[in-house]
């Protein structure tokens, strides 16, 4: 596009407000072309641009809700839609405007009312009764019942919502107790920014004298040798120390391949549940349930049939009874068969996975190999970067399929022979040598996860 070049210059210096207007249309143009119609008209097309400085754009939105759905949903899409036309990123600052009499109450009914993630609010089915019974009897008797609990099942089926449940209730029933929800990619982050500003006393401080921890999505430390060592120490003072532990995973503990052999028995000194798709009637429960705490009245017919083809995840029956509630709300469209058509096909467009990027692939490797994204790109040659430079490679290559040349130009511009060499390195490797190989399997499952 013609202006980008016009407008950074504008932009950076914060002098043309007309310039704001004129590229936040542009934006608004590039979030149309990647999110469903429907979605575009309830939560996009409405934003205004109000003033950018600093390197911060500021958006007016019409309610909370809809502030809460873009922070949490298609945040990263506009920033992504910002740097395609800066070249650097932007932060972006949500302004609610004021709302209009009648606002609130329907900014509230749509963001869910009261649906907190309580155990009151968690539908127990055959798929998963087994879990919520465990995750109960932990809050109840935390530390005396089963330590650690470990939750495994694929995402969207309420292993967060359960763990979310368990903190609520101990904090309920304890309100002395020292509670720490983490997942862990956060956990390993905060490993590297600890140790990055020399603060490892104030991190040991900060998980090691809890109560209870909690972590979700504990499969992002395997592979993941100085997070796994402080996850290693941080258990083993909890647990001797009689403090309850909840894990929550996509996969058992057996199947992630890259975990310590001592962290992978520790994982399973207490009990493992997992919890499978709902089936028929308890994904009827969910979506009368969800529609209930909307104050949201839903056709048995439309419950039934939305149950009938979301099967396999619970976030999408609830997201599709909630864009049914905005259709309604603000759009006056009754709760039928073909409204409900629509919702689906909005809701599968949305929760299909984001197209894994080199970017994402890169990150992840760094991570496992304790450098830098940076590192990894650069022309540093010593032998732990250049092993995660090839196994990033690979790994490319085996998730995007793109050419050769295409990954030596995403790293640092190299020939296509060094891609071809580094490829080839890593496929030999992979037969001859069992940990790497269950690394880079772990690699490949994190970032398609």
């Amino acid at each position: 596009m013609a202006l980008r070049g016009v407008q950074f210059i504008l932009f950076a210096e914060c002098e043309i407000v007309d310039s704001f207007v004129e590229i936040f249309a542009a934006v608004k143009e590039y979030c149309k072309e990647r999110v469903a119609p429907a979605t575009y008209d309830l939560f996009i097309a409405d934003l205004d641009p109000l003033t950018f400085e600093n390197s911060t754009a500021c958006i007016k939105v019409r309610s909370d809700f809809v502030k809460g759905v873009l922070e949490e949903r298609y945040l990263v899409m506009l920033k992504d839609a910002f740097k395609s036309f800066f070249g650097f990123d932007v932060e972006i600052d949500f302004v609610v405007e004021e709302e209009e009499k009648g606002g609130e109450s329907v900014s509230a009914s749509l963001s869910g009312g009261n649906y907190d993630y309580t155990f009151d609010n968690f539908i127990v089915g055959q798929n998963n009764k087994f879990a919520h019974a465990a995750a109960l009897s932990v809050a109840s008797n935390p530390s005396r019942s089963w330590n650690p609990l470990f939750i495994y099942g694929a995402s969207g089926l309420g292993k967060t919502h359960l763990l979310f449940a368990i903190q609520t209730e101990i904090a309920k029933n304890h309100p002395d107790f020292k509670i720490s929800y983490i997942d862990g990619d956060r956990f390993t982050n905060e490993i590297i920014h600890a140790i990055q500003e020399k603060r490892m006393n104030e991190f040991h401080d900060k998980y090691r004298t809890v109560d209870v921890l909690l972590v979700d999505d504990i499969q992002f430390i395997g592979g993941k040798e100085s997070t796994q060592e402080e996850f290693f120490h941080t258990f083993n003072t909890l647990y001797n120390a009689g403090k309850q532990i909840v894990l929550a995973s996509d996969r058992p503990p057996k199947e992630i391949k890259s975990l310590d052999e001592r962290l992978r028995t520790r994982f399973e000194w207490g009990l493992t549940s997992d919890i499978q798709p709902p089936d028929f009637e308890t994904r009827v429960a969910i979506i009368r349930r969800k529609a209930s705490l909307l104050n949201f009245d839903i056709p048995d017919e439309v419950a039934e049939f939305i149950a009938g083809q979301l099967k396999n995840n619970i976030r999408q029956l609830e997201g599709a009874v909630k864009t049914l509630n905005g259709y309604y709300l603000l759009e006056g469209i009754q709760p039928v068969i073909g409204a409900a058509q629509n919702a689906i096909k909005d809701i599968l467009s949305e929760t299909q996975p984001l197209p894994v990027t080199i970017e994402k692939i890169t990150n992840e490797v760094a991570r496992t190999y304790n450098v830098s994204p940076e590192d990894i790109k650069s022309r540093k040659r010593n032998a732990n970067i250049s092993t995660a430079r090839m196994v990033a490679m690979y790994c490319v290559r085996e998730i995007t399929g793109i050419s050769m040349e295409e990954i030596g130009s995403e790293f640092g511009n190299r020939d296509h022979s060094t891609v071809v060499y580094a490829c080839n390195t890593i496929t030999t490797r992979l037969k001859n040598d069992t940990h790497m190989r269950e690394t880079v399997e772990d690699i490949i499952k994190n970032v398609r996860s």
